[in-house]
């Protein structure tokens, strides 16, 4: 039996009835168009090449190619793995639910050290999560990703695959509004939570602190009353570090107004401040002790039992739905848009019957 990992994501097919409607209405659109310059039936015979079918044939392709994709989206799996009796199963588990919050601001393009040239905090930040996620076993986890504006990139899941996944293609462009806005990330990720009441939670920020958008200490406050904790990761040293323009362009800087280098550097007095008004803790992510003392901290939220999924990569089922989108638009790829030769000695529709 298969089941899917994120249903939600099927509703993307109802993506395909519409595209077959604005399809037909532009096919439809075409031929009165082209009715203008004369009689169809003396057209049709001035573009012999012009078939009426392929075009429907190229486009049905395509859209069973993008039904494959939405399913891959949702993640496919077997409930029993084939040649086991336990992988894919429901267990029972303990854990809390979580919520990273992701500073992608260009400040954190800039060195995590005090070397101009040092790894820069975005990186470091991605190999801190993953470190935070290799400790986790039943915890539920999720991720969002903020500057000026916040986006939910996972949904609270237990599936620690999908999680490292997104966290390797995070990136500084994936936020078009710049700006530092840490209270609207914590309020996003107040309202992405189970709506359960009987799961302890946390949000975990990681950032360089330099919060410029809105009152994230008020936000914090508001998700500790929640029942929430809030723990902060601060990325970055205390010594100024220039902004690099992109990640394509690391070694080209941004300017301030006055044509001088912008440069960053950690608030740390802030950070503290937001983890004390969310009860939780400040941890420094230079620190070889970082993820052993937030691991510590989340240790601390009783633990809920559930039923969770175990999704192992032989229970997963994309693989297939993934050969067969691309066989498909190899398929597509390979059709001409003209008449096919061998189905012209063919009439599939011809009103006109023999006397």
């Amino acid at each position: 039996m298969i089941t899917f990992v994120y249903p939600h994501l099927l509703y993307l097919l109802l993506i395909i009835p519409v595209a077959i409607l604005l399809f037909a209405w532009s096919r439809a659109a075409g031929h009165r168009r082209l009715a203008r310059f004369g009689k169809p039936e003396i057209l049709t015979r001035l573009m012999p090449d012009a078939s009426k079918y392929v075009p429907w044939v190229k486009f049905s392709i395509i859209m069973a190619a993008l039904a494959m994709v939405v399913i891959i989206l949702a993640r496919p799996v077997s409930t029993v793995s084939p040649g086991t009796d336990d992988a894919g199963e429901e267990k029972t588990a303990r854990g809390i639910e979580v919520m990273i919050c992701l500073d992608v601001s260009r400040s954190m393009l800039a060195s995590s050290t005090d070397e101009p040239d040092g790894i820069d905090r975005l990186r470091r930040a991605k190999h801190l999560l993953e470190r935070l996620i290799n400790k986790m076993t039943d915890d539920k986890v999720g991720l969002i990703v903020f500057a000026g504006d916040s986006y939910t990139q996972l949904p609270i899941t237990s599936d620690y695959i999908s999680a490292k996944m997104f966290i390797n293609s995070i990136s500084t462009e994936m936020v078009p509004t710049q700006g530092t806005a840490i209270g609207a990330a914590i309020e996003m990720a107040m309202s992405n939570f189970t709506p359960d009441d009987k799961f302890q939670k946390a949000i975990i920020i990681i950032t360089d602190g330099e919060n410029f958008e809105d009152d994230a200490i008020a936000m914090a406050k508001k998700a500790a009353s929640a029942g929430i904790q809030v723990d902060v990761i601060g990325i970055g040293s205390g010594e100024p570090m220039p902004i690099p323009v992109s990640e394509s362009r690391m070694h080209e800087y941004m300017r301030d107004n006055n044509g001088q280098i912008a440069r960053s550097a950690l608030d740390a007095e802030t950070a503290e401040k937001i983890a004390r008004a969310g009860k939780g803790i400040f941890v420094d992510g230079a620190s070889s002790t970082a993820i052993n003392d937030l691991d510590e901290q989340l240790s601390t939220l009783a633990k809920t039992e559930y039923l969770k999924r175990s999704v192992t990569p032989r229970s997963q089922q994309f693989p297939f739905f993934a050969w067969i989108a691309l066989i498909l638009l190899v398929i597509e790829a390979a059709m001409l848009n003209r008449t096919i030769s061998w189905l012209s000695r063919y009439t599939f529709f011809n009103r006109n019957k023999k006397k």
